[in-house]
């Protein structure tokens, strides 16, 4: 499926398609206060957060518009995270986009930069195109971090599903 990293690898991880059964396993996730504070409109129930999601995941997935892939931890074969390539319309225009949420338990270890350079480099081998941004709330700072360190630079500041963001960019 285009847009998919499902059997890549990186060094700590490999990547899989999200399954229904990954649901408890991420619930923690929506019920961390931390993992929600950057973003406004989410359910306020972690369960319906989640619910959504999983919903949207699997609706990206049949329509062919990437989509999270799930991050397992190779030494502990258990899921740290999501990340995955994104099609979104941004301003008017269709972009690819590396999205990418961490596990409270994993947060601090690299995960997400070593996760979102892996999809850099599969989208940009396969030249999905010639470009990829990550949209980030603008007080998200660790997110942003994560971004640089994936060879991002900031392109502009809009609003995004009213949320005031920074676009990231970089180029294949």
């Amino acid at each position: 499926m285009k847009y998919l990293l499902e059997g890549e690898q990186s060094k700590r991880l490999s990547f899989r398609k999200v399954k229904s059964s990954d649901y408890a396993q991420w619930l923690p996730f929506h019920e961390e206060p931390l993992s929600r504070q950057y973003w406004s409109g989410l359910p306020e129930n972690p369960k319906v957060a989640c619910d959504v999601q999983f919903k949207a995941i699997f609706k990206r997935y049949r329509e062919g518009l990437g989509g999270m892939n799930a991050l397992i931890l190779k030494s502990e074969n258990s899921l740290v995270g999501l990340c995955g390539l994104l099609v979104q319309e941004v301003d008017g225009q269709q972009e690819l986009e590396i999205g990418y949420s961490i596990l409270p338990e994993a947060w601090g270890n690299g995960l997400a930069t070593e996760a979102a350079q892996k999809c850099k480099e599969v989208a940009f081998e396969n030249k999905w195109s010639p470009s990829l941004i990550s949209i980030i709330h603008v007080d998200n700072v660790p997110s942003q971090r994560v971004a640089l360190k994936n060879g991002m630079q900031l392109d502009k500041t809009t609003t995004y599903k009213d949320n005031p963001v920074h676009i990231f960019r970089c180029y294949a």
